[in-house]
This record gives structure tokens, C-alpha cells and sequence, in this order.
């Protein structure tokens, strides 16, 4: 009878948490958070000392959980999707394709220039990263595969033209008006905006 009362005592007991495995956690998430905030203020490649100290953690902390390179640039990957998956999966409501690549575009912009400084970081590491080289590749697929959902048979059917649509759509691009020459957002959009124009007025005739 005893038993079974304390067996029940212990069943109404909230989990016990497993505090090092909690500051773990913790420590880690300020690490990816102090990462992201440096490399969202210009430095691509921050150090160790400097991702310590803006996360307020001991410099032998960082050194361990960058044994695992890898999993810290998932955990800020997962965290850049967040904030821009809203805008990648919100509905079209344009009257035709035209309208829906002219959205798409819109959206591109603010997708890329929120990714800016941390894909121009992955780019500085995915030579040494699996897992960065593999979410180039599936980022560019996934790209053109969300503008190719919008183009029907006969635009798709025409290669030169659709890639001349992915090349003006892609990040590549936004990069390159940005970070090489030197154009502010709304300059950058106005380019693209133009671009995409002209491609779409000439297509699906």
C-alpha cells in the first residue's frame, strides 16, 4: 500500500531536469545567438574570443561546442528560416503568373536582404562545412523550384528564358548589386524589379 502511494507521489512530481544538460543548452543558444548578431554586424567570420565575449560565456565554452562546427550552422540556419519562411509560403493572389513573378520578386528582396551578411558568411565556411555545401545546393534548387511553380508549360517549355528569369531572381544577383556594387536596397529592388519586368512582358506570347 505504501508502494503504490509513493509510486503516485512520484508520478504528480513535475520531471526532474538534468541542470548541465540545461546550461548545456543554454550556453549553446547564446553562442548561435552571438554568432548571428556579429555576422548581422558585418563580421563574417567572428572569432571564437569575440563570440565569447558578446555571449558572455568562457572562452573554453565556445571551444567545445565548436567541436561540432556543423550543428551550431544548423541551429542558425533553422533560425534565419524562421524569420523568413512567412514570407517565402504566404499565398499568391496575383490576377495571373505575371503578377505572381512580380510578387515573387518583391519577396526576394526582403528574403534576401535579410539573409545577406549570413549567406555571405556561409559562403566564406561551406568549403569546409558538409552541411553548408549541402544547403547551398538545396537552397539554389529550392529557388527555382519556387519560381518554377509559378511559370506555366510554355514559359517553363522555353529554357532561355526561364533561366534568364532563376539568374534575375537569384541570390547571386541580389549579392552582387549589393555587396558588389554598392547599391542600397531599394536601388537593388528597383534592378530587379526591371529586370523581371522586361523577362515577363517578353514571355509566354
Amino acid at each position: 500500500m505504501a508502494s503504490k502511494a509513493k509510486a503516485k507521489a512520484e508520478a504528480g512530481k513535475p520531471p526532474r531536469i538534468d541542470g548541465r544538460r540545461e546550461r548545456s543548452r543554454s550556453s549553446r543558444a547564446r553562442i548561435v545567438g552571438a554568432m548571428l548578431d556579429l555576422i548581422d554586424r558585418g563580421d563574417l567570420s567572428p572569432s571564437a574570443a569575440r563570440v565569447a565575449e558578446e555571449a558572455g560565456v568562457g572562452l573554453r565554452t565556445v571551444f567545445r561546442q565548436f567541436d561540432d562546427m556543423d550543428t551550431l550552422y544548423r541551429e542558425m540556419s533553422e533560425t534565419i528560416a524562421e524569420r523568413v519562411l512567412p514570407i517565402v509560403t504566404a499565398p499568391y493572389a496575383g490576377i495571373d503568373w505575371r503578377a505572381d513573378v512580380r510578387d515573387l520578386a518583391a519577396r526576394r528582396v526582403r528574403v534576401f536582404e535579410t539573409m545577406l551578411p549570413f549567406r555571405l558568411a556561409a559562403n566564406i565556411k561551406r568549403y569546409q562545412s558538409p552541411f553548408l555545401m549541402g544547403q547551398y545546393g538545396q537552397v539554389v534548387a529550392l529557388e527555382r523550384d519556387l519560381l518554377f511553380r509559378l511559370l506555366p508549360d510554355d514559359v517553363l517549355a522555353d529554357k532561355v528564358g526561364r533561366e534568364a528569369l532563376c539568374v534575375a531572381l537569384s541570390f547571386q544577383t541580389w549579392r552582387a548589386l549589393r555587396h558588389d556594387q554598392g547599391l542600397t536596397v531599394e536601388e537593388a529592388g528597383a534592378v530587379v524589379a526591371q529586370m523581371v519586368e522586361a523577362l515577363v512582358k517578353g514571355s509566354g506570347r
